[in-house]
């Protein structure tokens, strides 16, 4: 079997730690314009990071092996995820490239691609990829060198972006009277959530704007929600807004403090949808994750859910493949493949005020749609991933755990594709049986996956 670089969401790795080493990323960039040059002269390529201060290391060693190998490189500097989506669509750009570890700690960072149309590389184009970065003896195509390319720093770039996001955002409408406590992980998008918010009519209260390289996701952002919680009652704002540290997640709370996930936001957003007949085939596609409640809300609302494996790059994948509209991941990836091409935290937040505005009603009222299943889930630290099918010890106590549930519950085990955990998740109608049967489980990965 090949060695795979990337995960299930591009490559991660804590810094200067194989994978995420300057040497790799330099071939990375060597790599990656090797494959998208395509001899039109042209041959753009966008980079974006967020606020991590190696990013700053990344950043200059893929612009080498880039520029390298023929690529135009232009930088904006720290913006979401989702903005260099949207910029490599916007500037027709061959590649768009975003240096980033999300919800991680500050030490850890990634990097991950989009294609020319904002979609995130399929599997078989990354492995490509990963094979001439991991060959012994790579053999590099370079151009001539009056064919080297160039870097060049956006300076508007930010604005751009306002500028579309505020685009989704019924022009009919503003956020007047308003007060929202926003929170941004003192990540990427410190600059532009707060203005567009503003911009919109909003009273802002700003948690996690301040970043200094080593703050990202410290104790705040979307990992962090009783932050917005606590500051939401204080202030007697209408709503909070926790964002991660590439915004490309979001989750949220209402007037009232109370925490809605990915799933609640889903199940407020399909109806909303549903009732407006814009929700194509009533169809919602989420992750194996979300809530056996969102299941049952989209089935009685005449709905269905579509379930995908974990990472909202295969959700995308089946909304494009079922011409779907909207999907996420209880996590809080949320895609509205109306406006965009992969998850946006921002974007997905002016759809709910959008709705709260227009339905004239706080969000406590619109988001009692759905009271999920008790669930509890536990990461186990693992030496290697072992197949679980390999693991009969482990699969037993599967069993057990299964035919106590009775068919009302779920269990899922599963790696992670960015860090060394194996997760473990139990649903079920008591929270304490839950509870109980995931220590169970817990133990038996401790003793079997080791």
């Amino acid at each position: 079997m090949k060695q795979r670089l990337f995960g299930t969401d591009g490559l991660r790795g804590q810094g200067n730690i194989f994978p995420m080493t300057p040497e790799i990323a330099l071939k990375l960039g060597l790599a990656a314009g090797q494959y998208f040059r395509n001899g039109s002269g042209r041959n753009r390529v966008v980079i974006g990071k967020d606020t991590r201060l190696s990013g700053y290391v990344f950043e200059t060693a893929l612009t080498s092996g880039l520029c390298a190998n023929g690529m135009e490189v232009f930088l904006v500097g720290p913006l979401p995820t989702p903005a260099i989506s949207f910029l490599t669509r916007n500037m027709r750009a061959d590649l768009g490239v975003v240096i980033s570890a999300s919800h991680n700690p500050f030490m850890d960072n990634g990097i991950k691609f989009f294609g020319p149309e904002g979609f995130k590389l399929p599997d078989s184009v990354e492995d490509e990829i990963s094979e001439l970065v991991l060959a012994d003896n790579p053999r590099w195509e370079y151009p001539a060198p009056e064919n080297i390319g160039k870097a060049h720093r956006i300076v508007d770039a930010q604005g751009r972006y306002i500028v579309y996001l505020k685009n989704s955002f019924s022009p009919k409408l503003t956020l007047d009277g308003l007060k929202i406590v926003l929170d941004c992980a003192n990540g990427a998008a410190y600059g532009v959530a707060p203005s567009v918010l503003e911009e919109l009519g909003a009273t802002v209260v700003k948690v996690g704007t301040t970043p200094d390289g080593l703050n990202i996701n410290h104790k705040c952002g979307s990992l962090y929600p009783e932050v917005i919680s606590h500051i939401v009652v204080d202030e007697g704002a209408d709503m909070g807004i926790a964002l991660d540290g590439d915004a490309d997640r979001l989750i949220v709370c209402d007037e009232k403090g109370r925490i809605l996930d990915g799933d609640q936001i889903m199940a407020l957003s399909a109806l909303e949808m549903m009732e407006k007949g814009r929700l194509p085939g009533n169809l919602l596609v989420a992750t194996v994750m979300s809530n056996m409640a969102l299941e049952l809300f989209m089935r009685e609302h005449g709905g269905r859910l579509l379930r995908t494996a974990v990472g909202d790059r295969y959700v995308v994948e089946a909304m494009r493949r079922e011409g779907a509209s909207l999907g996420g991941e209880q996590s809080g990836h949320l895609i509205f493949m109306d406006h965009s091409t992969t998850g946006d935290g921002l974007l997905a937040a002016l759809q709910l005020l959008r709705i709260m505005v227009e339905k004239q009603r706080p969000l406590s009222e619109l988001a009692g749609l759905l009271e999920p299943f008790p669930q509890e889930l536990r990461n186990v630290h693992v030496e290697r991933k072992v197949p679980f099918e390999q693991a009969p010890g482990l699969q037993a106590e599967v069993d057990r755990v299964e035919q106590a549930l009775r068919g009302k519950g779920r269990v899922l085990l599963r790696y992670s594709g960015t860090e060394a955990v194996c997760r473990v998740m139990v649903e079920g109608p008591d929270a304490e049986d839950v509870r109980r049967h995931v220590e169970d489980l817990v133990e038996a990965c401790e003793t079997f996956l080791r």
